[in-house]
């Protein structure tokens, strides 16, 4: 049986002993948003959330609850931005202007700088709880220059540049991108066969049509008809293996990660281990 990571799955005395272990939390961030007729629309934070399970069983630490809210309804979403989205709608039984500017309390403008102040928030919260490293994990793609500049904002407080917790941000498919040429996607071949390894039951490949026709909302290089559970397996810890890697460096030279901009730098591990 695999171990219980789950922040909040877990008493305090089990929390104290994987925290001492391992001080790290990694956060999922991702969304509701349509991913084709075959997945379900909480695609991208079921998969952000079991990479963060993923990561904690791999390498040591705690896995958050996943935040599925939050984030801009009127920009980079399916719903509100895509060609098909009349489509989209139609499909999901609604009225393509209540995903309008004008039906959102705040501009566009406004909801990005509410998601960074909510993203600050959090990262703060987990270094009340005793945590060295935080690490936001994004599953809807977008989210991840949201998530990068909220680790920058957090890591250049005063408290941080001396003594808090370092923060860093990863989206799977940016670490795995030189090994994969079909890496990243929306509802195609790549988060599908995540979702197939991660969540089958809430998956139905039936609903597709053949494979070369009409899709509504989803694509990439890999046809979603090609998915399967061994492929979003391998891919998962392929991603998985390459993050851990990164906050072990991080753990292990925080001084490294101190200073502007260098809580952004990657692959440094791969320097010391000699990778490349």
């Amino acid at each position: 049986m695999e171990p219980e990571v789950r922040y909040h799955m877990l008493r305090p005395d089990q929390i104290v002993k994987r925290r001492n272990e391992c001080p790290v939390a990694y956060i999922p961030i991702g969304n509701l948003e349509w991913h084709g007729l075959h997945n379900p629309v909480g695609t991208d934070t079921l998969q952000a959330e079991g990479m963060a399970v993923l990561c904690a069983r791999k390498g040591g630490g705690l896995a958050f609850p996943p935040l599925y809210y939050g984030e801009s309804r009127v920009e980079s979403l399916m719903e509100a931005n895509a060609a098909d989205r009349d489509l989209i709608a139609e499909k999901m039984g609604l009225a393509p202007d209540n995903f309008s500017p004008d039906r959102q309390p705040f501009s566009a403008t406004e909801q990005v700088l509410n998601y960074q102040r909510l993203l600050l928030h959090i990262l703060a919260e987990a270094e009340s709880l005793g945590f060295e490293i935080g690490v936001l994990v994004a599953g809807h793609y977008p989210l991840i220059d949201h998530a990068r500049s909220a680790v920058v904002l957090f890591n250049q407080r005063q408290f941080s540049k001396r003594q808090g917790m370092l923060a860093w941000a990863f989206v799977d498919y940016l670490l795995v991108r030189d090994l994969y040429d079909c890496a990243g996607d929306h509802a195609g071949g790549w988060e599908t066969s995540h979702m197939l390894a991660l969540h089958p039951e809430a998956v139905d490949l039936s609903v597709l049509p053949r494979k070369g026709g009409k899709l509504i909302g989803a694509g990439g290089k890999l046809a979603p008809q090609d998915s399967t559970e061994k492929f979003g397996r391998e891919t998962l810890e392929a991603a998985v293996e390459i993050a851990v890697k990164e906050v072990r460096h991080r753990l292990e030279h925080r001084d490294m990660y101190r200073g502007h901009g260098n809580c952004l730098r990657e692959g440094l591990w791969r320097r010391d281990k000699g990778e490349g």
